[in-house]
């Protein structure tokens, strides 16, 4: 199973109204310049043991490309993870995301979880109607990142074996 991961308000919170977010340190081990990242200290470095827990195949699914594995990896305690390259595309057509097609086509058939700010029911009916496997595609709060119920939800998806595609049976 794999699992797309964004960056930005999935593990980098952002945009509360009172502009407060938790801080971590992790000391300054880690490659050169990984701590001069000046949201980082906003990641939860347990972040990545949760998701490592979930028992997917972890994706960068971010702009940050190959920087999440220089600065973010390293902070989360995760290997280098796989990157989905983006490819130059114009803009979908409607309220599609910019990333759903690629996603698809990256996962080539496979079940995945997706989990970013921006989706929308667009992605996943069109994700429904274009991917064979199952996948759930879930929305996080950009002002709280990743929380304890994003993951109890992904974990109880995970666990079905008669998975859906966001709400939809499998026939």
């Amino acid at each position: 199973m794999l699992l797309f991961l964004d960056v930005d308000g999935p593990l980098i919170p952002f945009g509360a109204a009172d502009r407060t977010y938790a801080r971590y340190d992790r000391g300054l081990s880690g490659p050169p310049g990984a701590h001069a990242h000046p949201l980082l200290s906003r990641v939860d470095p347990e972040l990545g043991a949760r998701l490592s827990r979930l028992g997917c195949e972890l994706v960068w699914a971010t702009t940050w490309m190959d920087d999440a594995n220089d600065c973010l990896a390293p902070w989360l305690g995760l290997p280098a993870l796989p990157v989905v390259c983006w490819p130059d595309q114009d803009e979908p057509p409607g309220r599609l995301h910019w990333k759903t097609r690629p996603l698809v086509a990256w996962a080539a058939g496979r079940p995945f979880v997706w989990i970013d700010d921006e989706l929308t029911g667009t992605d996943r009916g069109w994700v429904a109607a274009h991917h064979p496997a199952p996948a759930l595609l879930h929305r996080v709060d950009h002002r709280y990142g990743l929380t304890g119920a994003d993951f109890t939800a992904v974990a109880e998806w995970l666990r079905r074996p008669d998975r859906p595609v966001d709400g939809r049976r499998r026939r």
